[in-house]
């Protein structure tokens, strides 16, 4: 006999079918026993009313793999669960047996929510993720890339691959991790920034999705050691503007999009649909702190960026003015910018670079970058940037690199965000920071 998914049963009322997945929750009572089972598609409620079957239900634990045959009947009146997509089937198995039995569990998997401590969630992470609920936070990334990736095409990109090990470190600074690269050193890269501009150079218009890694010596809810990135670069660009309609139009496309697709997981999380405008309000770093002056009365004039509480309170006055979820931070100081960060030609001390805040966080950073190669190394130098450690990538700014700048997105942001999780290591499906990697390190067992 042919399988058959769970969702699919609701097409098959009357018939003989076979079921394959796991067991999440085990129902005895007495005389008839229930199991609800999870496969790719969903999860659906198995009956038994044989004692035979009876006894196989009864000797089910939470997520055994198992495989059913039994009918397709139609729950009616009481029986019908309004808060399951496949509440209104359930299958009554004439056989259940055992394909995987698993050990005793650590904790109770059944409930609709998994409300373990941090640690624990990813101490035992290869079972914890597949609770249905935090399954449900890795469809919505996936949807989110998806979406992505189809921006990214409308805008007529190039899909490149670029590697992780790389000669020097990508934004300079000391947050890196050192590679013994067979007896020379290398390092992780920091973004795929110098690799995707090199590309402009032959495609014009490139996106990939990449590893980046920093090394920065403290535990926030933020950042994580290991992140996904999603970068888009962009060359032959008329003006600043033009960087600013793309990130913008990717921006809200992708979470838009991810979040229709995704509306029964939005509202299981209690997420209202992102206030999306026809056009996201744009603001200076100095017009934000302006903003966020007068709304708070705390003095920004010598702050140099905008700290947690400024984006959530700048985000805050876009829902009031504008009704966005969405708002565009531009001209960060120039001092304050990696060294490929073009200055603002209009004033030098702010640079052409922009953030994208959605719901009160950063989740996009970006630029127009530096395109002439004088000008390049004079600014790598006045960073303490060795242009030595930089051939390959200079090397391109020798045959006609174009005016361009690109972004960046952070997939595990953005995720987090959408889904209003309290840390970003919920939305990594293995994160690494200063205190894992896989497993706790050695010095953390009881932190």
């Amino acid at each position: 006999m042919q399988r058959t998914l769970a969702k699919d049963t609701l097409d098959k009322i009357g018939e003989e079918v076979l079921l394959r997945g796991w067991v999440l929750t085990v129902r005895s009572h007495g005389k008839i026993a229930f199991f609800d089972l999870r496969d790719r598609s969903g999860t659906l409620q198995i009956a038994a009313f044989d004692p035979k079957q009876v006894q196989n239900v009864n000797s089910l634990s939470q997520q055994d793999a198992v495989e059913v045959v039994g009918k397709v009947k139609k729950r009616e009146g009481k029986f019908v669960n309004p808060n399951t997509p496949l509440g209104t089937v359930e299958i009554e198995a004439s056989k259940v047996s055992i394909v995987a039995k698993a050990k005793e569990l650590p904790f109770d998997m059944g409930g609709k929510d998994l409300l373990l401590e941090l640690p624990t969630l990813f101490d035992h992470r290869s079972l914890a993720l597949k609770h249905p609920k935090i399954a449900k936070i890795f469809k919505v990334q996936a949807a989110l890339s998806s979406e992505f990736r189809k921006a990214a095409q409308e805008l007529d990109c190039v899909e490149i691959f670029v590697p992780t090990i790389a000669k020097g470190a990508t934004e300079g600074g000391a947050e890196v991790f050192k590679v013994d690269y067979y007896g020379s050193q290398a390092f992780l890269t920091q973004s795929p920034q110098l690799y995707k501009q090199i590309m402009v150079g032959v495609y014009e218009r490139v996106w990939t999705i990449a590893k980046a890694y920093r090394a920065e010596p403290s535990v926030t809810t933020r950042h994580l050691s290991e992140a996904t990135q999603m970068d888009i670069e962009i060359g032959f660009i008329e003006n600043f503007e033009e960087l600013l309609d793309a990130l913008e139009f990717v921006g809200t496309t992708m979470i838009k999009n991810a979040s229709e697709k995704n509306k029964d997981i939005l509202s299981e999380f209690g997420i209202e649909a992102p206030l999306v405008p026809t056009k996201v309000p744009r603001l200076t770093l100095r017009e934000a702190q302006e903003i966020v002056s007068k709304r708070t009365g705390r003095d920004l004039s010598k702050e140099l960026d905008l700290n947690p509480e400024d984006e959530k309170e700048i985000w805050l006055w876009a829902k009031e003015e504008h009704k966005s979820d969405f708002v565009t931070i531009t001209h960060f100081p120039t001092k304050k910018r990696a060294f490929y960060t073009m200055p603002d030609p209009q004033d030098p001390q702010y640079s052409l670079s922009y953030d994208l805040l959605f719901k009160g966080l950063e989740i996009l950073s970006g630029s127009q970058r530096i395109h002439k190669l004088d000008e390049l190394t004079k600014r790598m130098k006045e960073k303490g940037v060795d242009p030595g450690s930089f051939g390959m990538y200079l090397a391109a700014f020798l045959y006609g690199m174009p005016p361009e700048g690109g972004f960046s997105f952070g997939l595990e942001r953005v995720t987090m965000k959408l889904l209003e999780l309290s840390n970003v290591r919920e939305a990594s499906l293995f994160p690494r920071d200063m205190e894992r990697v896989d497993e706790r390190l050695s010095g953390n067992q009881n932190k």
